[in-house]
């Protein structure tokens, strides 16, 4: 008969694993959302497990998401050994050996929405200026349209809720908030969030190699083109 102590140990080690699920005879999903409260360092195991996975040339693709990894195979012959040895890489990875990119988003802040936002938050526009532009942003990963970053790290005096009314039409480089997140829109298409800026910094090139710009693990600052210039 197992005892408390015993049961309690099991409880432990399965909690510190992700889950793996089969998607597919070429496909799996590794779920990590259960571990921790903090996103970012599961995100951080992630990337470096994706940069892992990469050198091995055992994959047509790897697709992070929030506290996940899709893992599609190049052969199914391979799917039962990277079922079983996904837990151990996930525990042995250091969540530290993969450094994504910086890039600095020369942003004009002079977007639609600033002034509600800043009256939302009973700030000045030159405090939300300020506050959006001195944050350093991880990239999560990327979705919702091509080269779209979900980015981690707003101020949490800058957390917005979303417009009531989504506008049909988000012009290419917008700078927006929404809810707990920042963001840039790659390409025009409606949306709900709030603009406070523009950047010219294309993020989505379907010609290039590596049509996305910023990746999963990189990092983002927005720099003012007009800093000193606002009221």
């Amino acid at each position: 008969m197992l005892r408390l102590n015993d049961i309690l140990l099991i409880s432990l080690v399965m909690n510190s694993q992700p889950k793996i699920h089969v998607l597919s005879n070429n496909s799996l999903l590794l779920d990590a959302s259960h571990l921790s409260h903090n996103t970012l360092a599961i995100q951080e195991k992630i990337w470096a497990l994706v940069n892992f996975c990469t050198k091995t040339n055992d994959f047509v693709d790897l697709v992070p998401a929030m506290n996940s990894l899709t893992l599609y195979l190049k052969s199914a012959h391979n799917l039962n050994k990277w079922r079983h040895a996904l837990p151990q890489y996930w525990h042995d990875i250091k969540a530290d050996s993969f450094v994504g990119k910086h890039h600095l988003i020369k942003t004009t802040y002079n977007g639609d929405d600033l002034t509600y936002v800043a009256n939302y938050h009973n700030l000045s526009i030159q405090d939300v200026i300020n506050i959006h532009s001195k944050a350093r942003y991880f990239v999560l990963f990327l979705g919702f349209q091509p080269g779209f970053a979900y980015l981690y790290g707003l101020d949490t005096r800058l957390h917005t809720p979303r417009r009531s009314e989504p506008r049909i039409k988000v012009p290419k480089g917008a700078v927006a908030i929404g809810a707990e997140q920042t963001g840039i829109y790659p390409a025009d298409t409606p949306g709900g969030w709030h603009i406070i800026g523009h950047t010219k910094t294309a993020l989505f090139d379907s010609t290039d190699s590596q049509p996305c710009l910023i990746q999963p693990g990189d990092t983002i600052e927005f720099v003012d083109i007009n800093k000193g210039g606002h009221s």
